[in-house]
């Protein structure tokens, strides 16, 4: 592409991130840098979490397996929530399984076999993990005063510090 088409290309995009939101280009490259992590990591987390829920066993089974299915399914609704929430500002999005391992921080695991309580307290740690990388992708909004990423991080906040407890106290009693 000759260099003034890229140039064109490039003004037509940062126009129309500014006419899908009042926030400012540099806000919406920021926030949604830090939506695609947060989404590569949530895609983890519910790969892992189904992974876990697939191969449990043992004694409470059932009650495991149940749960990390509750689980899952709330992950994996977040995470086009995310998707959505830096599409409506007018920022790209994760395209690929390869785009996800790139931006993720959160560890697979590709162990054959993990005991139960191991698994429950990898999904703790990790569900710890992800809120605080909530929270950090929380300050990047607060300092550009996106209040409805801010708004629906909160959820996402307290959703993964839930499932953190949850898991945790099962964790103790093992």
């Amino acid at each position: 592409m000759p260099k003034e088409t890229a140039t064109q290309a490039k003004k037509a995009g940062e126009a129309v991130q500014e006419g899908l939101t009042d926030l400012k280009s540099k806000g919406v490259t920021e926030i949604t840098a830090e939506l695609r992590r947060l989404l590569a990591d949530t895609f983890a987390l519910y790969l892992k979490t189904k992974n876990f829920h697939w191969h449990m066993s043992g004694q409470h089974f059932r009650d495991y397996h149940l749960l990390l299915d509750e689980h899952s399914d709330q992950i994996f609704a977040v995470t086009d929530e995310i998707a959505e929430r830096a599409r409506k500002i007018g920022g790209p999005t994760l395209r690929s399984i390869g785009d996800i391992s790139r931006h993720q921080r959160l560890k697979d695991n590709d162990e054959e076999r993990v005991a139960p309580k191991e698994m429950l307290a990898e999904l703790a740690t990790d569900n710890r993990a992800l809120t605080r990388y909530f929270r950090s992708a929380h300050k990047t909004c607060e300092k550009y005063d996106d209040l409805a990423t801010a708004s629906l991080i909160e959820i996402w906040i307290d959703q993964a510090e839930r499932r953190s407890w949850f898991l945790s106290e099962i964790v103790q009693g093992l």
